[in-house]
Protein backbone atom coordinates (compact mmCIF):
# COMPACT_ATOMS: atom_id res chain seq x y z
CA UNK A 1 0.00 0.00 0.00
CA UNK A 2 1.34 3.98 -1.00
CA UNK A 3 0.58 6.21 1.82
CA UNK A 4 0.52 9.79 0.95
CA UNK A 5 0.33 12.95 3.37
CA UNK A 6 -1.06 15.76 2.66
CA UNK A 7 -0.28 18.80 5.06
CA UNK A 8 -1.41 22.03 5.17
CA UNK A 9 -2.21 25.33 6.53
CA UNK A 10 -5.73 26.87 6.58
CA UNK A 11 -7.13 30.07 8.31
CA UNK A 12 -10.60 30.16 6.53
CA UNK A 13 -11.02 26.82 5.52
CA UNK A 14 -10.49 26.92 1.65
CA UNK A 15 -7.43 25.14 1.87
CA UNK A 16 -8.53 22.29 3.81
CA UNK A 17 -11.55 21.77 1.28
CA UNK A 18 -8.60 21.69 -1.60
CA UNK A 19 -6.75 19.33 0.11
CA UNK A 20 -9.26 16.69 0.67
CA UNK A 21 -10.18 17.44 -3.09
CA UNK A 22 -6.31 15.97 -3.49
CA UNK A 23 -6.79 13.43 -1.29
CA UNK A 24 -10.12 12.03 -3.00
CA UNK A 25 -8.21 12.22 -6.02
CA UNK A 26 -5.52 10.05 -4.48
CA UNK A 27 -7.82 7.58 -2.96
CA UNK A 28 -9.25 6.79 -6.20
CA UNK A 29 -5.70 5.25 -7.38
CA UNK A 30 -5.87 1.12 -6.67
CA UNK A 31 -3.34 0.89 -3.76
CA UNK A 32 -3.00 4.48 -2.44
CA UNK A 33 -3.89 5.44 1.00
CA UNK A 34 -4.06 9.29 1.07
CA UNK A 35 -4.74 11.22 4.46
CA UNK A 36 -4.68 15.32 4.97
CA UNK A 37 -2.99 16.75 8.01
CA UNK A 38 -3.62 19.96 9.07
CA UNK A 39 0.53 20.99 10.04
CA UNK A 40 -0.73 21.60 14.09
CA UNK A 41 -2.37 18.19 14.19
CA UNK A 42 0.14 15.78 11.97
CA UNK A 43 0.46 11.76 12.50
CA UNK A 44 3.95 11.69 12.14
CA UNK A 45 4.35 7.73 11.90
CA UNK A 46 2.09 8.21 8.82
CA UNK A 47 3.95 10.73 7.78
CA UNK A 48 7.25 9.10 8.00
CA UNK A 49 5.77 5.93 6.08
CA UNK A 50 4.59 8.19 3.21
CA UNK A 51 6.00 8.00 0.01
CA UNK A 52 4.63 10.94 -0.76
CA UNK A 53 4.12 14.29 0.82
CA UNK A 54 2.17 17.36 -0.81
CA UNK A 55 2.49 20.46 1.23
CA UNK A 56 -0.10 23.32 0.72
CA UNK A 57 -0.72 26.68 2.11
CA UNK A 58 -3.22 29.78 1.50
CA UNK A 59 -0.98 32.97 0.12
CA UNK A 60 -0.69 35.66 1.98
CA UNK A 61 2.06 38.67 1.44
CA UNK A 62 2.78 36.47 -2.04
CA UNK A 63 3.94 33.58 0.22
CA UNK A 64 2.86 30.92 2.88
CA UNK A 65 1.84 31.77 6.17
CA UNK A 66 4.66 32.72 8.60
CA UNK A 67 3.35 30.23 11.05
CA UNK A 68 2.96 27.41 8.16
CA UNK A 69 6.72 28.52 6.98
CA UNK A 70 8.03 28.60 10.55
CA UNK A 71 6.66 24.90 10.71
CA UNK A 72 8.05 23.70 7.69
CA UNK A 73 11.30 24.64 8.64
CA UNK A 74 11.59 23.42 12.18
CA UNK A 75 9.70 19.99 11.46
CA UNK A 76 11.23 19.17 7.87
CA UNK A 77 14.55 17.31 10.07
CA UNK A 78 12.15 15.38 11.90
CA UNK A 79 10.00 13.91 9.32
CA UNK A 80 12.42 12.31 7.29
CA UNK A 81 11.88 13.96 4.09
CA UNK A 82 14.51 13.08 1.83
CA UNK A 83 13.90 11.13 -1.22
CA UNK A 84 10.68 11.25 -0.66
CA UNK A 85 8.50 12.46 -4.01
CA UNK A 86 6.71 15.74 -2.52
CA UNK A 87 4.94 18.23 -4.48
CA UNK A 88 2.87 21.95 -3.90
CA UNK A 89 -0.25 23.81 -3.82
CA UNK A 90 -1.73 26.87 -2.67
CA UNK A 91 -4.63 28.82 -2.39
CA UNK A 92 -5.30 32.84 -3.15
CA UNK A 93 -8.26 35.44 -2.70
CA UNK A 94 -7.89 37.02 -6.62
CA UNK A 95 -6.06 35.94 -9.54
CA UNK A 96 -2.46 37.35 -9.46
CA UNK A 97 -2.52 36.76 -5.72
CA UNK A 98 0.72 35.29 -5.21
CA UNK A 99 0.38 31.77 -4.88
CA UNK A 100 3.11 31.02 -7.65
CA UNK A 101 5.65 32.59 -5.26
CA UNK A 102 4.19 30.62 -2.39
CA UNK A 103 4.34 27.23 -4.25
CA UNK A 104 7.95 28.59 -5.27
CA UNK A 105 8.97 29.10 -1.64
CA UNK A 106 7.11 25.58 -0.43
CA UNK A 107 9.45 24.07 -3.30
CA UNK A 108 12.83 25.33 -2.58
CA UNK A 109 11.91 23.44 1.33
CA UNK A 110 11.27 20.48 -0.53
CA UNK A 111 14.43 20.45 -2.21
CA UNK A 112 16.55 21.43 0.45
CA UNK A 113 14.98 18.26 2.96
CA UNK A 114 16.23 16.17 -0.29
CA UNK A 115 12.58 15.30 -1.66
CA UNK A 116 11.92 14.46 -5.01
CA UNK A 117 9.82 17.49 -6.30
CA UNK A 118 6.81 16.35 -8.64
CA UNK A 119 5.37 18.21 -11.84
CA UNK A 120 3.05 16.70 -14.86
CA UNK A 121 4.07 19.48 -16.41
CA UNK A 122 2.87 19.64 -19.76
CA UNK A 123 3.51 15.72 -20.13
CA UNK A 124 0.00 14.80 -19.63
CA UNK A 125 -1.71 17.69 -21.63
CA UNK A 126 -5.11 19.47 -20.36
CA UNK A 127 -5.03 20.96 -17.64
CA UNK A 128 -1.41 21.64 -17.60
CA UNK A 129 -0.14 21.81 -13.87
CA UNK A 130 3.44 23.05 -13.75
CA UNK A 131 4.05 23.81 -10.00
CA UNK A 132 0.92 22.56 -8.53
CA UNK A 133 -2.63 23.73 -8.56
CA UNK A 134 -3.89 26.67 -7.01
CA UNK A 135 -7.60 27.41 -6.26
CA UNK A 136 -8.86 31.15 -6.55
CA UNK A 137 -11.47 31.77 -4.08
CA UNK A 138 -14.23 32.36 -3.22
CA UNK A 139 -15.56 29.49 -5.91
CA UNK A 140 -13.03 26.79 -4.62
CA UNK A 141 -16.18 23.95 -6.39
CA UNK A 142 -14.78 25.17 -9.45
CA UNK A 143 -11.08 23.83 -8.83
CA UNK A 144 -12.21 20.27 -7.37
CA UNK A 145 -11.63 18.51 -10.23
CA UNK A 146 -8.41 20.34 -10.68
CA UNK A 147 -7.26 18.68 -7.63
CA UNK A 148 -8.32 15.64 -7.66
CA UNK A 149 -6.99 15.41 -11.12
CA UNK A 150 -3.62 16.00 -9.46
CA UNK A 151 -4.29 14.38 -6.88
CA UNK A 152 -4.34 11.03 -8.90
CA UNK A 153 -1.65 12.02 -11.35
CA UNK A 154 0.36 12.43 -8.39
CA UNK A 155 -0.31 8.74 -7.02
CA UNK A 156 0.18 7.15 -10.40
CA UNK A 157 3.70 8.80 -10.28
CA UNK A 158 4.69 7.21 -7.30
CA UNK A 159 3.45 3.92 -8.03
CA UNK A 160 5.51 3.96 -11.21
CA UNK A 161 8.64 4.89 -9.92
CA UNK A 162 8.24 2.60 -7.01
CA UNK A 163 8.08 -0.22 -9.56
Amino acid sequence: MIKISIIYASKTGNTHAVAKYMADGMNETKDVEARIFHYSDVDEEFVKESQGIVFGSPTYMAGPTADFYTWLEESGKKLNLEGKMGGVFATEQYIHGGADLTMNSLLIHLLIYGMMVYSGGRAFGKPVIHLGPVEVSPEKEKFEELFKIYGRRFAQQIIKISK
